[in-house]
C-alpha cells in the first residue's frame, strides 16, 4: 500500500492537467463570428405585406420584386416623365430600404437632368405600399438593390 500511494499522488498531481480547460479570448471569439457572417446576404429580404403568406423563401423574393416592380411602373407611367425624358425607356431605380420602415427611390440613369428626374420620381412614389425591411440574423437591418422600371413599352 506504501508503494501505491505514492504513484496515486503523482497520478492524480499530473491528471490535474486534464481538466484545466483554456478559456477562449472574447475578442477572439468575437472576431471569429464576425469572419462568419456573410455581409453581402441577408437571411430575408425585404418583403411586402401580399407577399408574407409565402413560405418559400425564394417565392418571396420573387413575389416582393414583381410587385414593387409592378406598382412603381404603375405609378411612373405617366405623361410626366415620358414627356420630360423621352430618351428613357427603362428606369434602372436604386431602392434603399431602411430598419425604420423608410424607402428611398433614386435614378441609377445617366442622364443631364439627373436631379429633376430624381425629383418626379420621389413626387411619384408617394403612396407606395409598406416595404418590411430586410432581416440579418434576427435583426432588420437596411438594404439597397437595384430595379428596372419599363416606363415605354414598344
Amino acid at each position: 500500500m506504501k508503494r501505491i500511494l505514492p504513484f496515486v499522488l503523482l497520478l492524480s498531481m499530473h491528471s490535474c492537467q486534464y481538466f484545466e480547460k483554456n478559456i477562449p479570448n472574447k475578442d477572439e471569439l468575437l472576431n471569429q463570428e464576425i469572419k462568419k457572417i456573410d455581409w453581402e446576404s441577408v437571411d430575408e429580404f425585404p418583403s411586402l405585406a401580399d407577399c408574407d403568406s409565402l413560405e418559400d423563401k425564394a417565392a418571396r423574393k420573387q413575389c416582393f420584386f414583381e410587385l414593387l416592380a409592378k406598382d412603381l411602373e404603375m405609378k411612373l407611367c405617366n405623361d410626366t416623365i415620358r414627356r420630360k425624358f423621352p430618351s428613357i425607356d427603362t428606369l434602372q431605380l436604386k431602392v434603399v430600404v431602411y430598419p425604420d420602415y423608410k424607402v428611398e427611390f433614386a435614378s441609377q440613369n445617366t442622364t443631364e437632368d439627373t436631379v429633376k428626374l430624381d425629383s418626379v420620381i420621389k413626387s411619384k412614389t408617394v403612396g407606395l405600399p409598406i416595404i418590411e425591411p430586410a432581416i440579418k440574423r434576427g435583426i432588420k437591418v437596411k438594404s439597397e438593390f437595384i430595379i428596372p422600371v419599363i416606363i415605354k413599352k414598344n
